[in-house]
């Protein structure tokens, strides 16, 4: 019989974490199960610093509601944490274990985790420490292994696709090809549904890198038929043939966390096109916009969704996984699933041949659906 749960939400924000919060309190209070939250996701489980979650109070009205009631930690790997000593020395240690006695001090009985890859990948470690996990896919990158979909995906696609309705206005007006940064890193979704569903006419993305030439060849299709004006879809991790991702800045975080800041593929994009057609083109970054403000009613529903199952899996016993939709059907796959051939324990971000990230494939309906419209890829 479960008593009492736990909530962390981990990683970058995203429109919807508030949301699965919201189900699984609710599913647990219609069950007599007490929901804890811990504060600012493994920072929180390693400091023991948690709240109780009521819809009577703290978990009530967030529906609606961007960011995470319980904040949310970046780049916190508790299987190699940062640590600073008082003199300021610089030392990374495993304290996992201590995150372990926590919970068992606390007598949680389960923990669901909010995040994306590295963060599941974590949960997965955990469960090698005896903790019982239940994993739920997060990131407006879509790149969780194992799912269809993440909840914050669909709202950071409609902000995208909005701002490129609006940038289709100037370009038109003043004859200029407008580029537009998108988020994703390694992986291209983002980038390529909205630029369907915002009538662009170039996507680059980080599956395919590509050659600016046929970038320009397509711009000057369209010159030919009496269009001087363009829209470009660029993902943050979208490199040119042989070329590099474009990095704005580095960080020595230690192992397992993100530390390289990418920014500035449109500029080159950009740079390049302005250079080769003499068409005036400027840049568009939209950055932390994707993540924030309130949630579409797909991802309401989707976020909902996730937190009820992952409740329901707890209920019945069934730990150690992730809460996936599969074929639009809730179920959930192992944890070990998710994490693939990376064994090691200890985080390893997304885009390594250890992780299992889940990129654009060339098969994809999404590929095939821009290339049938005409939309540029690249190649």
């Amino acid at each position: 019989m479960l008593k009492r749960v736990a909530i962390l939400a981990n990683g970058g924000d995203v429109s919807g974490f508030n949301a699965v919060i919201r189900a699984i309190v609710k599913t647990a209070e219609e069950n007599n199960i007490e929901c804890l939250g811990f504060i600012d996701g493994y920072n929180g489980l390693l400091k023991n610093n948690y709240i109780k979650l009521s819809t009577a109070t703290n978990a009530s009205g967030i529906l609606p509601k961007g960011g995470s009631i319980i904040g949310s930690s970046l780049n916190a790997n508790v299987f190699n944490y940062k640590v600073i000593d008082e003199n300021g020395n610089v030392s990374y240690q495993d304290l996992s274990e201590k995150c372990v006695q926590n919970v068992k001090d606390d007598e949680i009985d389960c923990i669901f985790t909010l995040g994306g890859d590295s963060t599941q990948k974590s949960a997965r470690d955990f469960t090698l420490r005896g903790l019982k996990v239940i994993g739920v896919p997060k990131t407006i990158d879509n790149d969780v292994a194992c799912t269809d979909i993440t909840f914050g995906y669909n709202t950071a696609v409609s902000v995208a696709t909005e701002a490129i309705d609006r940038l289709h206005t100037t370009a038109e007006t003043h004859n200029r090809i407008l580029c537009l940064e998108v988020m994703g890193r390694f992986a291209g979704w983002i980038a390529l549904e909205s630029a369907i569903a915002g009538g662009a006419d170039v996507a680059l993305i980080p599956e395919i890198p590509y050659d600016i030439n046929k970038v320009v060849e397509a711009i000057k299709h369209r010159q030919a038929m009496g269009k001087n004006f363009g829209i470009i879809v660029v993902g943050e991790g979208a490199k040119p043939i042989g070329g590099e991702m474009a990095v704005v800045a580095t960080r020595d975080g230690g192992a397992g966390v993100i530390n390289t800041q990418l920014g500035g593929a449109a500029q080159r994009v950009a740079k390049e096109i302005e250079e080769l057609t003499g068409i005036t083109t400027r840049t568009t970054t939209l950055g932390y916009m994707q993540r924030g403000g309130t949630p579409t009613a797909f991802d309401r529903v989707l976020s909902t969704k996730y937190g009820a199952k992952a409740m329901e899996l707890a209920m019945n016993g069934i730990f150690n996984v992730l809460t996936v939709l599969k074929g639009g059907k809730l179920s959930y796959v192992p944890l070990e699933d998710v994490v693939g051939d990376n064994k090691k324990v200890g985080a390893v971000q997304g885009g390594t041949a250890e992780s299992n990230v889940r990129l654009v494939t060339m098969d994809d309906d999404l590929v095939k659906t821009a290339r049938d419209i005409g939309i540029c890829l690249g190649d």
